[in-house]
């Protein structure tokens, strides 16, 4: 082979290579052009979140001159473009009703910025204190927004982490009134969550520009465990002396013996047919069937799983236990809480497990 066509046979596979024939190099360019974007999000996430330290945490926020922010819109923009243009066009021209409009108009933006700035200042913000929820559910954030001074119009709040969702929560303020306006946020986890913080903004009157403030609430939320879906039956009551122990049934089938009703008694305690007699408003007595008691014991659990399987399937049957109307208690390791039943006796168990560690 002579020197040119050996040449030419070195220089045909760094001709291909180049040509983009190998896939495999042709797909590195692309990671390496995907790697700014995710480098610009850190950059950003870091200065939000720096951003957001800034900001102290309280219970209630009153905006002013201090905590408020205010940009064009894209509108405004497109707005302060368009008012360039008829400028020039009227300089151009020599059009002297185009000087008229375009300074009528950017007059109208000038006094927009005052417009859409007060709409925020003076406001106080109060977020109320948010019912445990259980894990996984979404969470109700109501926030009250009080007004000293005239109607305020348009007023938006939304997560700070969802900045740009489509469908803020919009509220009007009345005079010297207040108005609220419900969020939603889903903790993953059970426990103690602190609450997410809030984007209050408007673009009152025309949306040319953005006014806007951050507030951190200084509130927490408490997550249950998430309740078990299909969990198995609960458990078999054991009796406080030896063994089950069974009501005694009178003639009918009612339980035996009555006692004067007390405020906490379930409907379904009540003797309605004694009632219907003309009778004192009575509850069956219920004591033999007390000693039934319902103990939700950690080792009932093994076959759930890991803890947060067993934590779950505990939080059903607290749940079930009282749909039931059962007495029950909670056994964990280290940890023992009496038979008992009721809303409060509930919601205590159920802080329990969230808070078990």
């Amino acid at each position: 082979m002579t020197a040119p066509h050996r040449a030419a046979a070195v220089r045909a596979p760094a001709r291909r290579w180049r040509s983009g024939s190998a896939p495999a190099a042709a797909a590195r360019p692309d990671r390496r052009r995907r790697r700014p974007a995710r480098g610009w999000a850190g950059l950003r996430a870091r200065w939000q979140s720096w951003w957001l330290a800034r900001h102290p945490v309280s219970d209630t926020w009153t905006l002013g001159q201090h905590n408020i922010y205010i940009l064009p819109t894209r509108g405004g923009w497109v707005f302060a473009l368009t008012l360039l243009v008829m400028l020039a066009s009227a300089i151009n021209y020599q059009l002297n009703l185009g000087y008229v409009l375009t300074f009528l108009l950017a007059g109208a933006a000038a006094v927009s910025i005052h417009t859409t700035h007060a709409t925020l200042r003076g406001l106080t913000l109060r977020l109320r204190p948010p019912p445990p929820v259980f894990a996984g559910e979404p969470a109700r954030l109501e926030v009250v927004v009080s007004n000293p001074g005239r109607a305020r119009h348009g007023i938006g709040l939304r997560l700070h982490a969802r900045r740009r969702a489509p469908h803020p929560a919009w509220c009007d303020v009345p005079a010297l009134g207040q108005a609220s306006a419900a969020l939603s946020f889903v903790p993953r986890t059970r426990g103690w969550h602190a609450l997410p913080a809030l984007l209050v903004e408007t673009r009152f009157p025309f949306g040319l520009f953005s006014a806007w403030t951050h507030w951190r609430p200084a509130g927490q939320l408490l997550a249950y465990p998430r309740h078990e879906a299909g969990a198995p039956p609960l458990p078999s009551a054991s009796g406080s002396g030896g063994g089950p122990s069974l009501p005694r049934q009178g003639p009918g089938g009612e339980i035996d013996g009555v006692r004067t009703w007390r405020r906490g008694d379930a409907l379904r305690q009540i003797a309605w047919k004694k009632v219907a007699r003309g009778g004192p408003l009575v509850s069956r007595d219920t004591t033999a069937e007390t000693r039934r008691e319902l103990w939700l014991e950690w080792p009932a659990t093994a076959a759930a799983g890991d803890v947060e399987a067993r934590l779950s399937r505990l939080a059903e049957w607290v749940l079930a236990a009282e749909r039931d109307g059962r007495r029950y208690g909670l056994r964990l390791p280290g940890r023992s809480i009496a038979a008992d039943r009721g809303d409060a006796h509930q919601r205590r168990l159920l802080r329990e497990l969230a808070l078990w560690r």
